[in-house]
């Protein structure tokens, strides 16, 4: 089943990298010499919308420049417009116009991501990947900032402990940064710092359970408690789903409060998961509207003979069945 992309508008990629708008100072650059970004977590898919993007070119040519960094072979790497590049290849053009921008390696990747999070549509596991490559570079880039925050906020005491807590203030310090990160890498993406934490724990996810988020058969809530699970067990997760076709978040949950969890097989986990599912109601209450048993009874048979003939119906039924061997 082809994964349904989450449709998200943002800025323009020349708005979030202070780029001009226009073509001034792009310059013209071999295809062949622009060369994508490492571990780019937005896929190029060549779907309808990339074949509709190849005809535009084809016709117009490239009307948004590129933006790339020069590196130090001589090449460059692409920043923003990964399936320009790939359209413009495809299209048959040896050249494409390009805005080169000088960056260290974590300008780049927050650069990158965020020139992408303006995509109309953006598939989870690509969301999750992006917020965790900006996140990391950001706490690269921050590192300096969180030490002189950090002996601020203890006074140069860096064991102190908080007085109502017990809890050592460094490391109070610490988690603050880490909100203050979060939160900062998904404003663009308009997503809270909860929200970031969460997608950014897709990443823990094995391939084909992570293609079973893209694909909506796991949502994001029951694939972040899968998540902490260790890998041999999300691979018989994704056996089990694709056995049963789904797994809910309550018994993902049932698992994880199994104790001695690192230690049961397969076919236990089967068992216990099997278990937390919603058993089904084996007797119910059966009812006959008075309209629905008016065409097959006289106007004037009471409830009392109506019930008789249904019960003398049914236990001839029974005997039929107990005599042709079906009971």
């Amino acid at each position: 089943m082809a994964a349904k992309r989450e449709k998200i508008h943002f800025e323009s990629v020349e708005e979030l990298l202070g780029a001009p708008e226009e073509k001034e100072g792009a310059v013209y650059i071999r295809t062949d010499q622009i060369l994508p970004f490492e571990h780019h977590p937005f896929k190029v898919i060549d779907d309808d919308k990339m074949d509709e993007l190849v005809e535009s070119i084809k016709l117009n040519g490239v009307l948004t420049p590129v933006i790339v960094r020069p590196d130090d072979q001589g090449t460059y790497e692409m920043i923003s417009g990964h399936r320009r590049l790939h359209a413009a290849k495809r299209a048959g053009l040896a050249t494409i116009p390009a805005l080169v921008h000088p960056m260290t390696d974590d300008e780049a990747t927050i650069a990158m991501v965020d020139s992408n999070v303006q995509r109309e549509e953006i598939l989870p596991s690509e969301r999750a990947f992006a917020l965790k490559m900006k996140m990391d570079a950001m706490r690269r880039q921050g590192a300096r900032t969180d030490l002189l925050e950090l002996k601020s906020s203890t006074h140069g005491t860096e064991d102190r402990k908080s007085s109502s807590t017990g809890e050592n203030v460094a490391t109070s310090g610490t988690k603050c940064r880490r909100l203050e990160s979060a939160e900062e890498a998904g404003e663009n993406f308009g997503l809270k710092a909860r929200q970031v934490r969460k997608y950014v724990r897709l990443t823990e996810l094995i391939p084909e359970l992570l293609q079973y988020v893209d694909e909506k058969r796991i949502n994001i809530a029951t694939a972040v408690e899968i998540s902490y699970l260790s890998k041999e067990m999300q691979n018989w997760i994704a056996e089990y789903i694709h056995d049963n076709g789904a797994v809910q978040e309550a018994q993902i949950v049932s698992l994880k409060n199994e104790t001695n969890l690192d230690n049961i097989t397969q076919y236990t986990m089967v068992q216990i998961l099997n278990a937390a599912l919603p058993q089904p109601k084996s007797r119910g209450k059966i009812t006959f509207s008075p309209r629905r048993l008016d065409k097959y009874f006289p106007v004037n048979y009471t409830s009392a003979q109506r019930q008789d003939i249904i019960i003398g119906l049914l236990e001839k039924w029974k005997k039929e069945q107990e005599e042709s061997g079906n009971v």
